[in-house]
């Protein structure tokens, strides 16, 4: 009776038992409703693969896949006065600041590194949305400044992503000082004779849109991506008009002039090459010979953006 009880009921019940499937296999695309496996959706840098949606992916992520080999190193960015105003709401800012730490696992809204793309160096900075809505606070305001001196030291291009809802509301003025303040930082690596290239992701909007993220040599946008200042409602209200249909995407944008590119995520890297090559007067990438991007296979599917969300933008910041 033991060795039936103990091996073979217990080995019958296994293979008739459902077997557990783990959480986050599939994800399913908010614009065509495909359900993706998780590892091709990542080779994909959580671009679709059947109707091209781009999803959001994280700024470590993002960096894994500019950077050749996905090898970079962390630009330090100096730690500004933690919560300046003592600003509550329903929450304490320092309550909010921890809690956006505990599940990014990043220090604010911006990252900055430096690396080879496509065999030339570069300093890159990447807006995280998923950290409170990348909103510009002083630290996005050091991340900022610090990646321009280190682009100026090395005498480097800097890209930059741009991701966000506006300025932080919790930081006040402090959080709208950082838009002249960023823009001396661009005017510094232009001073430098250095390139100055925006990828402007959705959403980018308030008062990053009105200062760095639109002041770049050259402007690039993934598609369909938010760009704008005021949200559409706003807008609307204002002027008392009924805006065009795709105002304030980045297909409409490029069409008036806004825009030098828009391009899919997958083509970015190339093409970030082909322009910083082309600006810093080096000789083109020869197709095929530039290193491959990290391992990206490790990527968690991220829930799509939802603009309805309080952090998403209806007013300008």
């Amino acid at each position: 009776m033991n060795w039936i009880t103990n091996y073979v009921r217990p080995t019958i019940n296994s293979l008739f038992s459902r077997r557990e499937v783990p959480e986050n296999l599939w994800t399913k695309c908010s614009d065509c409703g495909t359900m993706l496996f998780h590892r091709e959706l990542a080779d994909n840098l959580n671009v679709c693969t059947n109707c091209g949606h781009h999803m959001p992916i994280g700024a470590r992520d993002r960096l894994l896949s500019i950077f050749d080999g996905g090898v970079f190193v962390e630009v330090d960015v100096p730690e500004p006065v933690a919560d300046p105003l003592h600003f509550r709401d329903q929450k304490r800012y320092t309550d909010r600041i921890k809690e956006a730490r505990r599940k990014t696992g990043e220090k604010d809204a911006m990252l900055v590194a430096e690396g080879e793309m496509g065999r030339t160096g570069v300093v890159v900075a990447v807006q995280d949305f998923s950290f409170m809505g990348g909103s510009m606070s002083m630290y996005v305001g050091n991340a900022i400044v610090a990646a321009a001196e280190r682009a100026i030291e090395l005498g480097r291009p800097l890209v930059l992503f741009s991701a966000a809802g506006g300025a932080r509301m919790q930081e006040g003025i402090l959080g709208l000082m950082q838009m002249p303040r960023t823009t001396i930082a661009v005017q510094m690596l232009k001073e430098a004779g250095l390139p100055y290239i925006v990828v402007l992701t959705h959403p980018t909007t308030g008062g990053v849109t009105a200062s760095y993220a639109m002041l770049g040599d050259v402007q690039i946008a993934e598609p369909n991506a938010l760009i704008g200042f005021a949200g559409a409602r706003v807008i609307e209200q204002t002027i008392g008009e009924k805006l065009p249909e795709g105002f304030q995407r980045a297909e409409y944008l490029l069409d008036h002039g806004m825009l030098d590119r828009v391009t899919k995520r997958t083509d970015l890297k190339d093409e970030l090459v082909t322009i910083i090559r082309l600006l810093m007067k080096q000789d083109p990438a020869i197709k095929g010979d530039l290193p491959a991007p990290g391992n990206l296979s490790e990527i968690k599917p991220q829930e799509p953006l939802q603009l309805s969300d309080p952090i998403a933008p209806d007013a300008p910041k």
